[in-house]
């Protein structure tokens, strides 16, 4: 089982982490018409949909829509700075299919927990989750890698996923009915970890607390 879970995908490269950003602007301009249809409602993930009415694609197209040009800018500028090397270092369908399975990880996660907290009317939206996992992945392929915060503060990869993860966690416990998807990053995080220790046999927090 082990070793069918670890077998390496052949190597391709057709630059997904562009396709995947063309996608989320199309959907995102496409999303006003279908709001003026009164349809778009459908592709967002909402728990109580979900459950009641069996609509279980929500778990994979909630990532394609966002609700405005902040959201959509800033996580496909975080997927553009991060994906395209990671995708590099993993191969395009390796990345799409932790891409995918961060993703959809973090919608289930989230109607589950949402559905439980009696938030299940709430929308959720947006590609945070996998972006998320996306930050996680390219922070263990690449520890020692340097972001610059503001263009100005340079930061390990590494240290900025714990920051990130802390104010996530933090967020989500001082009010965790905000209606924020602080739960969908998490759990994309989660996912993620879970899919690089499975998959690659790689330990994120290991790595990232990996004395020099």
């Amino acid at each position: 089982m082990a070793s069918f879970l670890r077998r390496p995908l052949r190597y391709r490269s057709y630059n997904a982490t562009i396709i995947l950003i063309v996608v989320n602007i199309l959907v995102f301009l496409f999303s006003y018409y279908l709001d003026r249809q009164g349809v778009s409602e459908i592709f967002l993930l909402r728990p109580q949909d979900v459950f009641q009415n069996g609509d279980w694609w929500q778990v994979i197209t909630y990532m394609f829509f966002h609700a405005g040009w902040s959201h959509l800018f800033f996580n496909m500028l975080a997927l553009f700075m991060f994906g395209i090397q990671l995708e590099q270092r993993m191969g395009s369908t390796e990345f799409l299919l932790y891409y995918f399975f961060s993703g959809i990880g973090a919608g289930i996660v989230t109607a589950l927990l949402f559905e439980a907290m009696g938030l299940g009317g709430t929308y959720v939206l947006g590609a945070s989750g996998a972006i998320f996992a996306v930050l996680l992945a390219f922070a263990a392929f690449f520890p020692d890698a340097r972001i610059f915060v503001l263009g100005i503060l340079p930061v390990r990869a590494p240290t900025l996923v714990i920051v990130y993860a802390g104010i996530e966690i933090f967020s989500q416990l001082i009010n965790p009915r905000s209606g924020v998807a602080h739960l969908a990053h998490l759990s994309g995080l989660a996912f993620g970890y879970l899919y690089l220790v499975v998959r690659h046999g790689m330990n994120p927090i290991a790595i990232f607390f990996k004395r020099p």
